[in-house]
């Protein structure tokens, strides 16, 4: 090994008296060069993409959010309570009930979700940095925070005394109905807030006290339909799901960040390994240089060869010599493509060179795992290369 890996480096730094293989050679060189550098750039970029379109859902979702599996709503007992409080790495926790109902202010109606929360809720979810305007709604009060998508669609401002946001909401029960003005529950609520995160979500939500939320549902006082946890840093997520599933007995459901938006979780994965596979390719096809290098170069050191083998090398040992060649190249092209794509991830993170708008800047994330992505991919493409081009040192070619 360490008589072919001598020769080889003697390769890689020695020119060839042919210029024609010197040109081939750079051009191996360049290919693979750029290559490690787009794809760590473009990884980088989808990185960023990604943590860019997260940031919308994660103001609003909890770390850990725990539902009935048996229904929408269920009760929660004061002993509950008093053991989710002595949880070790729950650092907060609010009750919730969302339900969706009818919405209607001058004429024009939507329906979208009534989410009741409790004093704790802005503790988890820390949605007063998200208000718009106006103020986050009192306790035990008929104020409610609404959406900037649904502040629109109404014409809709804040603290307008004189013409409250109707709520109707279907009461629970069988059977016809006789009178439709006795199937619903109504109530008026006095918007004092408006909150914007998403064009999605600015229409999703309408925040309103639990009590409330739960006298217009007709709901038991302890009847919620969610827990949402905000997590202390470092928490071990399963024990908790463990000892949750423990108090309410195996009857809830519960989720974290990423399985409460598994479809955009999915969606952005799906797209990166795409993207990934893609360039990948262009690799390959710029490897068929890398390739052709190493085959003209064993073609141009045939005399060398055959002294070799006639000295006492091994075939296996000669072959050797082309394949580490081949992926020292790879190795240290990709190192310094690898090196030219971090300088520009980070030039792009701290001067903004390129901008979606005049105001945000393409999102890019510098990640370690990117860089191994990339060199396992450039050094393992590199070396299956190497071997096919090194597979031409026989026998037959040495006679």
């Amino acid at each position: 090994m360490n008589f072919s890996l001598y020769i080889a480096k003697r390769y890689i730094f020695s020119k060839s008296k042919n210029s024609a293989i010197n040109i081939i050679n750079r051009i191996a060189s360049m290919g693979i060069i750029v290559g490690a550098m787009a794809l760590f750039v473009v990884l980088s970029v989808f990185s960023g993409l990604k943590v860019f379109s997260l940031s919308f859902t994660n103001e609003i979702d909890p770390d850990l959010k725990l539902t009935s599996t048996y229904g929408k709503s269920f009760l929660i007992t004061p002993d509950q309570e008093n053991q989710i409080k002595k949880m070790d790495g729950v650092a907060s926790y609010t009750k919730i009930i969302e339900e969706r109902v009818l919405f209607l202010f001058k004429g024009k109606q939507q329906v979208t979700y009534l989410k009741g929360v409790d004093s704790n809720y802005p503790v988890v979810n820390d949605i007063r940095q998200k208000l718009f305007n106006g103020q986050w709604l009192k306790s035990d009060s008929f104020q409610v925070v609404i959406g900037y998508g649904l502040a629109q669609n109404f014409s809709m401002g804040i603290l307008d005394f004189e013409n409250p946001l109707q709520i109707f909401a279907p009461k629970p029960g069988k059977g016809a109905i006789e009178n439709p003005e006795e199937a619903f529950n109504k109530t008026d609520v006095l918007p004092v807030g408006i909150y914007s995160i998403s064009e999605e979500l600015d229409s999703k939500y309408v925040f309103a006290d639990l009590g409330l939320t739960q006298e217009l549902l007709m709901y038991k006082p302890n009847q919620i339909s969610g827990i949402e946890f905000k997590l202390k840093e470092n928490a071990d997520e399963n024990a908790i799901k463990k000892q949750l599933n423990s108090i309410f007995k195996n009857k809830i459901t519960l989720k974290n960040r990423a399985q409460l938006n598994e479809s955009l979780y999915k969606m952005l994965n799906t797209e990166n390994i795409v993207v990934y596979l893609i360039f990948t390719l262009v690799i390959i096809v710029a490897l068929f240089n890398l390739v052709g290098a190493l085959i003209m170069m064993i073609l141009e050191k045939k005399g060398n060869l055959k002294t070799l083998f006639n000295l006492g090398a091994e075939v296996g040992h000669l072959r050797r010599i082309f394949l580490l060649q081949g992926t020292l190249l790879s190795f240290f092209g990709g190192l310094i493509g690898l090196v030219l794509g971090i300088i520009l991830v980070i030039l792009q993170q701290r001067y903004e060179l390129i901008m979606i708008t005049p105001t945000l800047a393409y999102p890019v994330v510098f990640s370690l795992e990117n860089v191994l992505i990339v060199m396992t991919t450039i050094v393992t493409l590199g070396f299956a290369a190497s071997l096919i081009a090194s597979s031409r040192v026989s026998k037959k070619l040495l006679d």
